[in-house]
């Protein structure tokens, strides 16, 4: 039985059945198509934009707080091309920090201006834009929050209000022009960038990053590695010196290590959703900055480790970290093909469990493929933003496991009839839930929607 992008569907033993999961988010199931079918979800069918750029339910309204090509708010120059992940961090007075990546490559339309003490290598395109909103989400200031870094694809918050900024990139010193190694992961404080600078957190790792999520208990970090091509990626778990430490704690190192389930070399191959693995294990990464090879090509003992292709997103709910593949094909080397996995981890328990997964079978103008950045929604469920084929969403999951659209994007840049759909990126919720923060990956937007959030 597999899912299409209007349905996810739990392979609980009975169709219908389905497992709420709560706000402590102790465990996510996905509805039956007949339970879909019984009733409206989410907030009602999506508006088309008069304007052309994005389509929301009835009574939600948005407004584009930043576009690619207009000029910084600090005078550094133009907002950078290829916004990607981001998180909204809580400020004075009611005023909200939104700090964006920019996933821009040496061959980037508008690279983010270099600035000094901001600037980890000159060569490099990528990095970081802050926003500071006041209550009404207008935009107070926009400036540079790190140059000089490379592929910023997606990172995570951490409990102190700081952004871990994630380079997917593995290139050296001497690839593409650029003057320093990098494939890793630095600390960027919205509010103060230059208390942050530009410094790697080499301990880390140097991989292609994704996403991290933070215990909050303990202090580790969850990281997603995005291997598109084989070898796959890992996940991994970072123990800090200085667990919990705040800003710049990180730099004081720790030690990586990447999980290993025993039995599966692939998580690809699980096709059931509430198959679990206990007595999962973490093994010790040989070289953490790869300087020979590759971190997931490493040798890890006889026993091996386990790969999954297109990890992406990740977060922390409750008292587990969840993680997300966005798809797997048997024709790039994946043990089985699909469409979306979303995993959980109870460190308590050292359990994973596959809550859920999108089947190959799908309509690529309806929500529901290839889940990537992902965030928990206000009244509890997720919003998952899609980076697939055909028209782009950011789409809710229920309580109840029930898929509904939340956003289409228009970018109309072509005619009415053929609309260019961009990827969506850097879904967010503002500290007080009343507003959700998305970007559209090219042409480079961000949106605050606002309307009536339950």
């Amino acid at each position: 039985m597999s899912a299409t992008r209007r349905q996810i569907l739990a392979r609980t033993g009975a169709l219908g059945a389905t497992i709420a999961f709560s706000g402590s988010v102790q465990e996510l199931f996905a509805g039956s198509a007949a339970a879909l079918e019984k009733g409206a979800t989410g907030y009602g069918p999506l508006v088309p934009d008069p304007h052309g750029l994005l389509d929301l339910p009835q009574g939600f309204r948005y407004t584009v707080l930043s576009r690619e090509g207009d000029p910084l708010r600090s005078g550094e120059g133009p907002v950078p091309s290829n916004h990607d992940g981001m998180a909204a961090l809580p400020g004075s007075e009611g005023r909200t920090h939104l700090v964006r990546n920019h996933e821009n490559r040496v061959t980037a339309k508008l690279r983010v201006p270099a600035v000094p003490g901001l600037t980890y290598d000159p060569a490099a395109a990528g990095g970081c834009t802050a926003l500071e909103l006041d209550a009404g989400n207008r935009v107070l200031d926009e400036r540079v929050a790190i140059a000089g870094t490379a592929v910023n694809c997606a990172g995570g918050p951490t409990p102190w209000h700081t952004w871990l900024t994630c380079e997917e990139t593995e290139d050296k010193a001497g690839t593409n022009g650029y003057t320093k190694d990098h494939g890793f992961i630095f600390e960027v404080d919205p509010r103060d960038p230059h208390r942050t600078g530009a410094v790697p957190l080499t301990a880390m790792g140097r991989f292609q990053h994704e996403a991290i999520a933070v215990d909050p208990v303990r202090g580790i970090v969850y990281e997603t590695e995005d291997a598109f091509l084989k070898p796959f990626g890992l996940f991994y778990r970072f123990l800090p010196e200085q667990p919990l430490g705040g800003t710049g704690s990180l730099r004081a190192g720790g030690r990586l290590q990447a999980m290993r389930v025993p039995g599966v070399a692939d998580l690809s191959a699980v096709r059931r959703t509430g198959t679990s693995f206990d007595g999962i294990e973490w093994v010790t990464v040989p070289d953490p900055l790869a300087r020979q090879t590759p971190v997931r090509l490493q040798d890890f003992g006889s026993r091996g480790i386990t790969h999954a292709q297109k990890l992406e997103g990740c977060y922390w709910g409750g008292s587990s970290v969840y993680f997300v593949s966005s798809f797997a094909k048997r024709a790039e080397g994946s043990a089985a093909d699909h469409f979306g996995q979303v995993w959980r981890y109870d460190p308590d328990r050292r359990r994973l469990t596959l809550v859920v997964r999108f089947g190959s079978r799908t309509d690529v103008q309806l929500p529901g493929e290839s889940p990537d950045n992902i965030t928990l929604a206000p009244g509890g469920g997720l919003m998952v933003c899609e980076d697939g084929n055909g028209a782009q969403h950011v789409y809710g999951v229920t309580r109840q496991g029930q898929v509904y659209p939340m956003a289409r994007g228009r970018q109309n840049i072509g005619t009415p009839d053929k609309p260019e759909w961009g990827e969506f990126a850097g879904v967010t919720f503002a500290p007080d839930s009343r507003t959700m923060y998305v970007n559209c990956y090219t042409p480079g937007t961000t949106f605050a929607v606002t309307g009536p959030w339950r």
